[in-house]
């Protein structure tokens, strides 16, 4: 028990000598802190802002609902050994296709149809015009439920509008603002390449950056588009979202099965179109995020490297300029051990003090960018454990050759030296 008491005041008396070296030394102490603090700075900064990032698209896309599925043309397949990415186009689907589909599937399910009418776009209001790249979609009524959106003001397109094809659109909060000034568009006009239509709803704004074009985005009754954006490319989208919180397999493999029937395939024959759930997106995001977060862990690591062995000379400076005080340490009888212990603590004590604060500095940084992009605000506390643990490591590694050097010197030789 009193060796216990001997140990632990020994360790308060070295905490207590390290720290006023710290304070004798306030220039270099601060230097060396602020080195380690920009390293984890950047490690804590870059990994909460891409935390905020993940945060807001998986919002962003929860939103459509994790049982919604999709049957398309298209997909995006990993191609050779750089996993490169490329589309694979499948015969297109045609509109009698579409609603052959949504009267012969009989889950219970809300099916929606979609097809992009155009990517680049006009539109012109009486004190506006935009440049040629508003997205318009030709959809139905179901269209803003199976796709997560919702309306800031007005109303969507009704069942009849969407059958008559009248010439009516909703649009995105963003395009509303600049068409007409902030003020409210219900009701009013504008023009869609050669077309006038009357604004009838202005969809919510999901943020510049992760809305995915839907604040500047028309949306306008299919029959309308079919008739005057009319392509021989164009290919429709059939949404479906299952209305009970089922397995969404059963519903996706029913859907296989009646979309084959309506393309005739034999059992032998391969599907000439794709399914996919609402979260494949999301997910194929994430896994080019995680390259980012692999990137910015490397350059974190690379900055603390260098700021271990900036850590590692000042240390062995110390040692150097410290002699006398270590010899008479020695000479009091202070053993081997305690010196070790002393250089450790002082070593560790900067990192844990450049730790803290550049874990403070990079969680406001990375959630500065989280604000700008729309994100939530994000404690990254595996990242803060991970910036201590780092620290500690630099610490004892910056502090083990000083602390052995410093712990072997001979205390007359160490009394005399100058």
């Amino acid at each position: 028990m009193k060796s216990k008491k001997i140990i632990i005041s020994a360790f308060i008396e070295n905490f207590i000598i390290a720290f006023s070296s710290l304070k004798a030394n306030k220039l270099r102490s601060i230097l060396t802190i602020l080195i380690i603090a920009i390293g984890i700075m950047a490690l804590v900064g870059i990994l909460t802002a891409i935390d905020a990032i993940e945060s807001s698209l998986t919002n962003q896309f929860t939103t459509m609902g994790s049982n919604t599925f999709t049957i398309e043309n298209w997909v995006i397949k990993k191609q050779g050994h750089r996993n490169k990415r490329e589309t694979k186009l499948f015969e297109k689907i045609r509109y009698t296709e579409a609603i052959d589909f949504k009267k012969k599937y009989h889950q219970k399910a809300v099916v929606s149809l979609s097809v992009k009418a155009s990517s680049s776009a006009v539109v012109k209001s009486k004190n506006y015009k935009s440049n040629p790249n508003i997205p318009v979609v030709g959809a139905d009524e179901n269209y803003l439920l199976t796709t997560g959106n919702d309306l800031y003001a007005g109303r969507f397109i009704s069942k009849n509008e969407a059958l008559t094809g009248k010439h009516v659109v909703v649009i995105g909060k963003q395009l509303s603002d600049l068409a007409f000034a902030k003020q409210n568009p219900i009701h009013k006009e504008i023009s869609i390449g050669k077309g006038r239509y009357l604004v009838i709803g202005v969809l919510q704004t999901k943020g510049s950056n992760m809305s995915m074009g839907t604040d500047k985005m028309c949306i306008l009754p299919i029959q309308n588009v079919r008739q005057y954006f009319s392509s021989p490319s164009m290919s429709y989208a059939i949404n479906v979202m299952p209305q009970k919180n089922d397995s969404i397999t059963q519903y996706m493999e029913e859907a296989e099965g009646v979309f084959r029937r309506i393309r005739n395939l034999s059992p032998k024959d391969a599907n000439n179109f794709t399914i996919k759930k609402s979260d494949n997106l999301i997910k194929m995001m994430m896994q080019n995020i995680q390259y980012v977060t692999l990137a910015a862990t490397i350059i974190g690591i690379i900055t603390l490297l260098g700021a271990t062995i900036s850590l590692l000379n000042i240390m062995l400076i110390s040692v150097k300029e410290r002699t006398r005080e270590i010899g008479t340490r020695k000479a009091l009888g202070a053993k081997n051990y305690l010196i070790r212990q002393q250089f450790l603590i002082e070593s560790i004590l900067i990192g844990e003090l450049g730790g803290v604060l550049g874990i403070i500095l990079g969680i406001i940084i990375g959630n500065v960018v989280a604000l700008i992009i729309g994100g939530p605000f994000v404690i990254p506390w595996m990242w803060m454990i991970g910036g201590v643990l780092l620290c500690l490591v630099v610490g004892l590694l910056s502090g083990v050759v000083p602390a052995i050097q410093a712990s072997k010197l001979d205390p007359i030789e160490a009394l005399r030296y100058e």
